[in-house]
């Protein structure tokens, strides 16, 4: 059996995303691939999100955030929204405009969502925070969303798995 978990675990499908926050005039952004809808009555989606990451605690006192669904060959997108949170403005250069939630939607992103927070639970060493969707939009019908294992091991992950099976 592969033993190469990295790459074992790059064989799920996910998409690349910039998930929007705000509060108190502060807004941030970071790139997550664990998005998922988990209902249709009510619309919900769930995000993993690590506890300690800065914009979950703005998501969590604003109570909202956006879902920005990055479009294939934009991994420029995917590099700038998932660095850490630093003095550097994230938006600077990037065309994006608040949504109903005040939540940043990205305007190149080819599909948007904006949640409410509904509720949480934890997941491991991350939080499932569940959002209901209020709105969203098609920007590109014709493009085609990001996968995430087209990025490599852009975001240093393959550091995090174990080194093997327990």
């Amino acid at each position: 059996m592969n033993k190469d978990i990295p790459l074992l675990f790059r064989q799920l499908t996910h998409g690349v995303y910039v998930i929007g926050v705000s509060c108190k005039d502060n807004d941030n952004a970071f790139t997550a691939a664990w998005i998922m809808q988990v209902s249709f009555r009510p619309l919900l989606l769930a995000l993993s999100i690590h506890p300690d990451h800065s914009s979950y605690r703005m998501l969590i006192q604003s109570k909202a955030f956006s879902v920005n669904v990055l479009p294939d060959g934009r991994i420029d997108l995917a590099d700038r929204f998932g660095r850490p949170a630093a003095k550097e403005d994230k938006f600077a250069g990037v065309a994006w405009h608040r949504g109903k939630t005040g939540a940043p939607l990205l305007d190149e992103a080819l599909a948007c969502f904006e949640c409410e927070f509904s509720h949480e639970c934890s997941a491991g060493d991350h939080q499932l925070v569940f959002g209901r969707v209020v709105t969203g939009a098609v920007l590109d019908p014709d493009a085609i969303p990001m996968n995430y294992r087209d990025t490599g091991d852009l975001d240093g992950s393959s550091k995090l798995y174990p080194g093997g099976f327990s």
